[in-house]
């Protein structure tokens, strides 16, 4: 089942001959359960796609329909809440508020939304990712992996349709950063979480389902990768 796509989807910033095309006509989706990267050097707006992806910014024209819904449709308060509810969000910068505990970072984004924390389903998250001995502790007494485990534990809690992660290792040493993937991909297996990565690490990328390649703003490549030979074949597509 298709859980997000998007339509000839721009993003021009300034005008005539300064005009950059930061996103120009990218149309792709992804099955609801995929794990999906999307690789492409600075400055080829991998960064900018996630962002749309996510409702962060507003494109100049196009669509992003995530669980059934053209998201730049709905006017700012609802997209935020709609944001809140079916998308979560991992940031290489972990973006943890600091006088809160693992537990209260995790809980937070429900509790915003003024809904009533599923115990069982977040503790359930808490175990595989081995965060059991440190719900009580500050972020400032957690190592930058602990730190990106609360971030990936918050993302998953309020069950979205999809999780977004933008270089979630980008912060780490290499042994932390190949940990921290593993978990992450462990922990969106578990669930049947789908999940869109950007990276420009390509051995990173290499954990996914699909591989996506972003050059100038235009998709210029999709292939499966090699991890997922271990894994049922999965629906998607992408265009020029």
């Amino acid at each position: 089942m298709e859980i997000l796509r998007t339509i000839h989807l721009k993003k021009y910033y300034g005008e005539g001959e300064t005009c950059v095309k930061a996103l120009d006509d990218v149309n792709f989706s992804v099955e609801k359960g995929e794990f999906v990267s999307i690789v492409g050097t600075s400055g080829s707006g991998k960064s900018t796609l996630l962002h749309m992806l996510g409702g962060l910014d507003r494109p100049t024209s196009g669509e992003v329909i995530v669980d059934g819904k053209d998201i730049f449709s709905l006017k700012n308060e609802a997209l935020t809440i709609f944001r809140r509810r079916k998308i979560g969000f991992v940031f290489q910068s972990y973006n943890l508020v600091p006088v809160l505990n693992v537990y209260e970072n995790i809980v937070l984004p429900i509790e915003l939304d003024g809904d009533q924390v599923d115990k069982a389903f977040v503790d359930s998250i808490v175990d595989v990712l081995g965060l059991e001995s440190k719900l009580y502790a500050l972020p400032s007494q957690l190592s930058g992996g602990q730190q990106q485990r609360v971030a990936i534990a918050r993302a998953l809690a309020s069950k979205p349709a999809i999780l977004l992660a933008d270089e979630p290792t980008g912060n780490l040493d290499s042994s932390t950063s190949q940990d921290v993937l593993g978990l992450l991909k462990v922990t969106v297996e578990h669930f049947n979480q789908t999940m869109v990565m950007i990276t420009h690490n390509e051995e990173i990328a290499q954990m996914a389902d699909r591989i996506v390649r972003i050059e100038d703003g235009r998709i210029a490549r999709s292939a499966e990768s090699p991890s997922a030979n271990a894994r049922p074949a999965r629906g998607g597509e992408s265009h020029a």
